[in-house]
């Protein structure tokens, strides 16, 4: 699935768009200046997310829980850390630039929030990077540790 935001602007090509009122049709526009099926669009790229929430102590159980449930309905979803007043949520993303993958990862916690029963935490940090940069970065020691091992883990 690739997620794309209206009207973002990449490598200098603009992409029109109209705006619309809740329930209406948009048109979708390629960067090539085309509507949507009508020509070559932009490539969408893989993204590394880091997303980090805290808030309020909570039960350990109940934040892992949460997460657990949020990585069941979102397999995308790598790795999560936890402790009673914070989290770490790493994934990676499909996204035709930086600025997509990271309005998709602003809305992750609360969108999800009711339905993965998550606590009323904040989003206090994101960190999104290319793929090059996150296999540069594990290659010279530093920067995001690889996504291992997967899955739901306290601090």
């Amino acid at each position: 699935m690739r997620r794309v935001r209206q009207g973002a602007v990449t490598r200098g090509a603009r992409a029109s768009h109209t705006l619309q009122s809740v329930g209406e049709e948009r048109a979708v526009t390629n960067l090539a200046g085309g509507t949507a099926g009508e020509g070559p669009g932009p490539v969408a790229r893989l993204w590394h997310v880091t997303l980090s929430v805290s808030g309020a102590e909570a039960p350990l159980a109940e934040v892992r829980r949460g997460l657990e449930q949020l990585a069941h309905d979102h397999p995308f979803l790598l790795t999560s850390r936890y402790a009673r007043d914070h989290a770490e949520i790493r994934y990676w993303e499909e996204a035709r630039d930086l600025h997509d993958a990271a309005a998709v990862a602003l809305r992750l916690w609360g969108e999800h929030r009711q339905t993965a029963k998550l606590p009323p935490w904040e989003i206090v940090g994101l960190e999104v990077i290319d793929r090059e940069t996150y296999h540069q970065r594990v290659a010279a020691g530093y920067g995001p540790a690889p996504a291992t091992p997967v899955g739901v883990h306290p601090y």
